[in-house]
């Protein structure tokens, strides 16, 4: 998909929602090859304009996300691909059978696209928290999982999973700060350095990734110079960064998600297995159920604001 320059700001600086209906919008145009369905969530999803321009690529099959996953996997069993939509926890668990038997054990050619997911949905609280999402779909043989962190990033994610030949979850989170200003090379299973520091390396996905970036900031200033890792692929990890990071003091993972079978996880799954590893430290959402309100409020009470994180941070890596 070609990308001009006049597009990339303002890619960068949109909403996640905004950003995918852009993107499946544009990709469409240029390779009408796929379709586009939603569970009651056309304009909720960004996708009011393709729907209306191309109303013959999109179904609306009302709120049923068992059904969802499984028309786009009969159509996709019938050779077309799908990018199937709806909010992250209904997707990912009300359609967990139907993901499981049939886009992972049939390993078809299904996107599942998780809207609003993390505290994104701030004050609709804990029923449309998608907090539990990624734990979930890993568990799913063959599953990629894309956690990408900004506008910009989430049109790369779209084409990138539009040419992979399989099972993908696409999880967009809140936030719309903008990490990447310029085109960059993106690739499913491998990370983006974001800078490169000594002895401390945090590893954040999806759009937490902003606030892991300033996060390192307030470390800087106290002495603590980090790399940040943009590991917007959850599923394969990028194994090759991680034995990387073997040499660190401390590597630390960032996610809006539940620090139970998240990044986090994954990353301590692939150490375990290691004869030399670093020091481990997983900031995340604890094992409770956050109180409905304000994004910002919601990032402050999980310990997600960027003084937060830098904070434990500093306690831990004092301890070594």
């Amino acid at each position: 998909m070609e990308i001009k320059k006049s597009e990339i700001k303002r890619w960068a600086t949109m909403g996640s929602r905004a950003a995918f209906g852009m993107g499946i919008l544009k990709l469409y145009e240029e390779e009408p090859d796929f379709f586009v369905m939603s569970a009651d969530l056309g304009s909720s999803s960004g996708l009011a304009r393709f729907y209306t321009k191309y109303p013959e690529a999109f179904v609306n099959v009302g709120i049923a996300e068992q059904n969802l996953i499984g028309v786009a996997s009969g159509l996709a069993k019938d050779g077309t691909p799908v990018f199937a939509t709806s909010f992250a926890p209904f997707i990912s668990m009300r359609a967990s059978e139907q993901i499981r038997m049939n886009m992972g054990y049939m390993h078809l050619n299904v996107k599942a696209v998780g809207i609003g997911s993390g505290l994104a949905m701030n004050t609709l609280g804990s029923s449309h928290f998608g907090l539990e999402d990624i734990a979930v779909m890993r568990t799913i043989p063959g599953m990629t999982i894309l956690c990408p962190s900004d506008g910009l990033q989430i049109v790369k994610c779209i084409e990138a999973a539009r040419r992979y030949n399989g099972p993908v979850y696409i999880r967009l989170s809140g936030g719309s700060d903008i990490i990447y200003g310029e085109d960059f090379h993106y690739e499913i299973g491998k990370s983006i350095i974001l800078q490169q520091g000594e002895k401390v390396a945090l590893a954040a996905t999806g759009s937490i990734v902003s606030q892991t970036l300033q996060a390192a900031e307030i470390l800087k200033d106290h002495g603590i110079d980090c790399t940040v890792m943009d590991m917007h692929t959850v599923k394969p990890l990028d194994t090759e960064r991680l034995d990387a990071l073997k040499e660190y003091e401390l590597v630390v993972t960032v996610e809006e998600h539940t620090v139970i079978g998240g990044l986090g996880s994954a990353v301590a799954e692939y150490y375990a297995c290691s004869a030399q590893r670093p020091r481990q430290l997983i900031i995340g959402i604890e094992d409770f159920y956050p109180h409905p309100g304000s994004y910002g409020y919601l990032l402050e009470e999980c310990g997600l604001t960027p003084g937060k994180i830098a904070e434990r941070v500093m306690n831990v890596y004092a301890e070594r």
